[in-house]
C-alpha cells in the first residue's frame, strides 16, 4: 500500500477515535453538572482534565476562568480550535475524501453525511445547540462509523491501518483521563479510600466503564480498582491493555521489511501490560506509570509513521 493511502485511512481513523473520547468526556462533565453539587469541584475537574489533553493553554486565550458551558462549546463546537470535535470530524472527512477509492461507499457516505450534519449543527449560533444532544450524536455517529469499518471493509492493508490508528488513539485518550486523576494513586496513598467519588465516576463514565465496575467489583469505588480496569483487563474495550493488543496484532497484519522494530516494542508494551500487576504499578505510583506509557506511545505513534506512512513535510 502506498505511504500516502496509508497515512490518510490511519489519520481519518484517529481523528474519529478522537471526537468520540472528547464527547464521551464533555458528556460525562455535562451529565454531572446538572446534578447538585459544588461548583467548585466541577470546575476543578473540568480543569484537571483539560490540562491532561493539553487544551488549557488555547482555552485561556479566549476565557479568564473554567465556566462549564463555555469548556463544553470550546471542546465541541470551536471552528478554530483544531483539537476541538467539530474540527476531529472535518480532518477525518478531509482524510477520507483523500482515499475515497479504498473505502467501501457505505462508509464514506456515513463520514461524509455525519460531517455535512456537523456542520449544519455548528451552523447555528451556540447558543442554539444543545450541548448535551450534540455529544451524544456524535457517539452514535462514530458508533456508525465503526460498525460500517468493521461490517463492510475486506480485511486489507487498509482495514488494518483503520484500526492501528483506532486502537493507538484509544490508548493515548485512556491514559490521559487517568492522567487527569493521578494524584490520588500516589505512592503512599491509600488506594481504598476516594477522596472525591465525584471525580472518578466521571472518569468510569467518559469510559463507558460505570456499569462494567459494578458488575465486575460490586463494590464502592476506589482508585485502586478503577486503574486496574482501565489499565490491565483485557475484556475492557478501551482498556491500555486491550488497546495494546490491538495495535500490535494488526501491526503483524501490515508487517514490512522496515517495521521489525516497531512490531517489537509493540509487543512489548503488550507483554509489559499482560504480565504486570497492579501493586507493582502502585508501588512506583501511577503518575510515573502513565508518564513512561505516554512516552512509549508516542514513540510507538513515531515509528509507526517512520516505517509506513507520509514524513511529516508530505503529510
Amino acid at each position: 500500500m502506498l505511504s500516502r493511502t496509508a497515512d490518510h485511512l490511519y489519520w481519518m481513523s484517529r481523528y474519529i477515535e478522537r471526537a468520540e473520547s472528547l464527547a464521551r468526556l464533555v458528556d460525562a462533565h455535562y451529565r454531572m453538572s446538572l446534578l447538585p453539587h459544588s461548583g467548585e469541584t466541577l470546575a476543578q475537574s473540568l480543569s484537571s482534565t483539560m490540562t491532561a489533553l493539553h487544551m488549557e493553554e488555547a482555552y485561556n486565550k479566549h476565557h479568564e476562568s473554567i465556566e462549564p458551558r463555555a469548556v463544553f462549546e470550546f471542546v465541541s463546537l470551536d471552528r478554530d480550535y483544531s483539537g476541538s470535535i467539530f474540527s476531529c470530524l472535518r480532518s477525518a472527512r478531509e482524510n477520507a475524501r483523500a482515499v475515497r477509492g479504498s473505502l467501501t461507499s457505505e462508509l464514506w457516505e456515513t463520514l461524509n453525511s455525519s460531517w455535512l450534519e456537523a456542520r449544519s449543527l455548528v451552523a447555528r449560533r451556540s447558543s442554539q445547540v444543545d450541548i448535551g444532544q450534540f455529544v451524544e450524536w456524535v457517539k452514535e455517529r462514530s458508533h456508525l462509523i465503526r460498525g460500517v469499518t468493521i461490517g463492510t471493509m475486506l480485511r486489507d492493508e487498509a482495514f488494518h491501518f483503520t484500526r492501528i490508528g483506532t486502537f493507538l488513539e484509544r490508548a493515548d485518550s485512556t491514559a490521559r483521563i487517568l492522567t487527569a486523576h493521578q494524584s490520588d494513586l500516589i505512592p503512599g496513598a491509600d488506594a481504598g479510600v476516594v477522596p472525591d467519588p465525584y471525580q472518578w465516576s466521571v472518569l468510569l463514565r467518559a469510559l463507558s466503564a460505570f456499569e462494567v465496575y459494578r458488575r465486575v467489583y460490586r463494590d464502592v469505588i476506589t482508585p485502586f480498582k478503577v486503574a486496574q480496569l482501565l489499565i490491565l483487563r483485557d475484556d475492557i474495550p478501551r482498556s491500555l491493555l486491550r488497546c495494546c493488543k490491538e495495535v500490535y496484532n494488526n501491526l503483524k497484519a501490515v508487517a514490512n521489511e522496515h517495521s521489525a522494530e516497531t512490531e517489537r516494542r509493540a509487543g512489548e508494551m503488550h507483554a509489559m501490560l499482560h504480565f504486570t500487576r497492579m501493586e507493582e504499578i502502585t508501588a512506583g505510583g501511577l503518575p510515573h506509570f502513565l508518564e513512561q506509557f505516554l512516552a512509549r506511545l508516542h514513540d510507538l505513534g513515531d515509528r509507526i509513521a517512520s516505517d509506513f506512512l507520509l514524513p511529516p513535510a508530505e503529510a
